[in-house]
Order: C-alpha cells, then structure tokens, then sequence
C-alpha cells in the first residue's frame, strides 16, 4: 500500500488462502453466494461467473471471526490460466463491510502472495473501469483501452 490506501481499521476477520480442492462445500458455497450477491444481483450483471477458473486457482477469504460469514473474497489464476501473468480477480467485499479497507487489504494480501508464489512475474487484472485509481495505488498500471466486458467498461492492468 502506498500513502494514498485508507488507513481506516480493519474488521476482525479470519483470512486463508484455500486451492480450490481444499476448500469445504460450505466454503465454496459462501464464495458463490457473495459473488453472485455483488456481481450479479447488486451490479445487475448477468454473467458466466462460473467459468471453468475455480478448479486452479489459489482462492483467499476473509471471514468474520464471531460467525464464520465471509466477508472478503478474491482469486488468483496462475500464469497461462487466463493470462500470461498469474491474475487477481473476482476481487469482492460483502455490502455490510464496505469502507473499512478491506478492499485494499485483499489486493495487499494478493499481491504479496503473487510475489511469493511467482516470483519475478508481473501481476495482470481486468479491473472495472471505475476502479483504476483504486488498483493504481498498488501500483497496477493501465495496460489496455477500455473495453467492455459484460456490459460493464474494462481496461487490463499490470502490476511489474
């Protein structure tokens, strides 16, 4: 994070970082929920969400402590998956935990686990247009012009 990320506390969460056959049929069902919740209901965007990418990817979920409801949620694609560069995505916060961090805290955790995990590798993501300055201060620059996906304006950024 740089100096322009919310420097607001954080909620009390759980965070883990599951493969998608580690993870509990309850588990997997909290990440389809929120997802759907977020991208498909709230941003009235019918969409394939369920696309064939879960099987390999590293999933991190934020939890709420006291009662185990996810929170926080996104997934790494490793490289060669979607993109060349391993890719953050499906970056989502529940609609009661908005404005505490949480986002950033996502992209923070992501990206230090990207480094980890390949090294020496930029780090590419489809944002929602809208989200640019958001990803910027992670350091994500705009590599592409926007474009739509679903309907909804798109550019790829790239973390080097």
């Amino acid at each position: 994070m740089n100096e322009h990320s919310p420097q607001v506390p954080l909620l009390q969460l759980d965070w883990a970082w599951n493969a998608f056959a580690e993870l509990s049929s309850n588990q997997l069902y909290q990440i389809l929920q929120l997802r759907q919740q977020v991208f498909v209901t709230e941003q009235q965007c019918a969409y394939d969400d369920i696309d064939n990418r879960d099987q390999d990817a590293f999933h991190l979920r934020g939890t709420d402590s006291a009662n185990q409801t996810l929170q926080a949620y996104l997934r790494v694609l490793p490289p060669g998956t979607h993109f060349e560069e391993p890719s953050i995505g499906r970056v989502v916060t529940a609609t009661a935990s908005r404005g505490c961090g949480l986002g950033h805290e996502l992209i923070r955790r992501s990206v230090v686990f990207c480094r980890d995990r390949f090294p020496r590798t930029a780090v590419r993501i489809s944002a929602q247009a809208h989200l640019q300055l958001f990803y910027a201060a992670h350091g994500f620059v705009s590599v592409t012009a926007e474009h739509f996906i679903d309907r909804i304006p798109h550019v790829e950024m790239l973390l080097r």
